[in-house]
């Protein structure tokens, strides 16, 4: 399922992790679609068996096979802070 590159309702980036089977390092990025949009694309993916097709938020194309994914964490992504105001 091919996603778009809207805005989430929000105005934020989505920050979305997949873990890949028999892979030590999970795939980390941030997408322009909304956390339905990826959940829906997920929720697909792992009911067909086909591939998971996402776009991050610099246009480029994330695809997993459907049968290989350990588990996806979506949420949306937080400003990051610098500095001794982080703490």
């Amino acid at each position: 399922m091919d996603m778009s590159t809207k805005k989430s309702d929000s105005g934020a980036a989505t920050q979305v992790r997949i873990s890949v089977a028999n892979i030590a390092a999970d795939l980390v990025f941030e997408t322009n679609s909304s956390v339905a949009e990826v959940k829906s694309a997920v929720a697909a993916a792992l009911a067909g068996g086909t591939a998971l097709n996402l776009q991050d938020s610099r246009g480029h194309e994330i695809i997993v096979a459907g049968d290989k994914i350990g588990f996806v964490d979506v949420g949306v992504a937080t400003d990051r802070r610098v500095g001794f105001g982080a703490l």
